[in-house]
């Protein structure tokens, strides 16, 4: 925690930590306490044998904001963590001012082939070679090698864009423990055929709260065509794409993030939540009409909803 003013909530993506916001939580600091919690089973948290679903990690956050007395947050999401803040807004909409999604996952069932191969048994038994002495740094180096060519544009595409940052987040998979609550993790919300639960279902009941969406158009883990699906399904929302950016604009391109968020803030009022608003839009549901963008994109989003405009009423 750092800082005084309206709350802020930081979450983080899989396997990552509270570590990964080092850069950008002392200028948010300056007007706002900011919360940035290592997730139960990642970082310096303790990794039971535990409830490791998004649901449950919205719980584990609702609980942590009440012990501290916090009745009110903006929410900040990254990966599995904008997720999260989806499931907290959805699950306690009285407590979410507005929500920050980065590179957010569960927006479709769609999602990196690497990550559907990590799910599976095999994968995870290679994994426990990076235990053996030596392995780790090995990585590291390869890894480094690796994001050094990216950086002179000597590797072409986006495959090895977030290097640094994935072989950050391996190096603390080598710890049983945190493996362990990884596979947990990881399997509650994907599968071999992608992301078991998505949000575009539930993506109507953000109409009266403020939304901005971060993505960076060289994601290889969370395309970016999900940014564009959430803000047509989004009612209202404010999308910001990084150009040249991958999964993590927050560490690839901190000041613009932080004016984008800064600016997000300043230019939104938090959500008034009004309970018989809110009964009324889960009486309703999801209309077509509130789905905005391209044709295409329409379509995909009424296809990913498995909404039939057809007989829709």
């Amino acid at each position: 925690m750092a800082g005084e003013g309206p709350a802020l909530l930081l979450i983080h993506g899989i396997g990552d930590n509270s570590s990964t916001w080092t850069e950008i939580i002392p200028h948010l600091a300056r007007n706002y306490t900011v919360i940035a919690p290592d997730l139960l089973g990642h970082g310096r948290s303790d990794k039971p044998r535990a409830d490791y679903s998004v649901a449950g990690y919205a719980n584990g956050m609702r609980d942590l904001l009440s012990t501290l007395g916090i009745d009110n947050v903006t929410v900040i999401g990254h990966s599995l963590g904008g997720g999260v803040a989806m499931q907290l807004a959805y699950q306690f909409p009285q407590m979410v001012d507005r929500l920050v999604l980065v590179s957010a996952g569960g927006v479709t069932k769609d999602v990196h082939p690497l990550l559907r191969l990590a799910s599976l048994p095999v994968i995870n038994e290679a994994v426990k070679l990076l235990r053996v002495p030596g392995a780790m740094p090995t990585v590291r180096l390869l890894g480094g090698m690796v994001a050094e060519r990216d950086g002179t544009r000597l590797v072409p595409g986006i495959l090895f864009h977030d290097t640094r940052d994935l072989v950050r987040i391996l190096g603390d998979l080598a710890d049983s423990t945190a493996h362990e609550a990884f596979v947990r993790t990881l399997r509650a919300a994907v599968d071999w055929r992608g992301q078991v639960a998505t949000m575009l279902d539930r993506c109507y009941l953000t109409e009266d709260l403020p939304v901005q969406l971060i993505w960076g158009d060289q994601d290889a883990i969370i395309p970016v065509t999900h940014a564009h699906l959430a803000h047509a399904a989004m009612p209202g929302s404010h999308l910001e794409i990084f150009r040249g950016v991958g999964h993590f604009p927050f560490r690839d391109d901190p000041i613009r993030f932080l004016r984008t968020v800064e600016t997000f803030l300043d230019k939104t009022r938090p959500l008034a939540f009004d309970e018989i608003r809110w009964r009324q839009m889960l009486t309703s549901g999801a209309r077509v009409g509130a789905v905005t963008g391209s044709a295409s994109t329409r379509m995909a989003v009424l296809d990913a909803m498995e909404f039939d405009e057809r007989t829709a009423t």
